[in-house]
């Protein structure tokens, strides 16, 4: 069947149900892999010259596991994980 021939024939036309949304869970990242939960973990205050890469340096002794500070708190810090801002009380989630 090619396109004229769905175009003329009234009777083989389908009404085509509207696209639904993806369905993120709110446990999960854009990716579908597992967030950290934000209530688990210990606490840390943002003092000058913090970055999430040197905090996770300190706490886990990666500076590479920042990821998992910045989803834990990204309602927090915000789209930009490089502007965590001094006083701001981070969650540190349990690896």
């Amino acid at each position: 069947m090619g396109l004229l021939d769905f175009l003329t024939n009234e009777g083989d036309k389908k009404p085509v149900a509207p696209a639904q949304p993806a369905a993120t869970g709110a446990g999960t990242d854009f990716f579908g892999n597992s967030k950290p939960e934000a209530t688990t973990g210990d606490t840390y205050t943002v003092v000058s010259g913090d970055s999430l890469s040197k905090i996770a340096k300190n706490h886990y002794g990666d500076a590479a596991k920042w990821h998992q500070i910045y989803e834990a708190n990204e309602a927090i810090i915000g789209s930009n994980p490089d502007k965590i801002e001094v006083g701001q009380v981070l969650t540190l989630p349990s690896l």
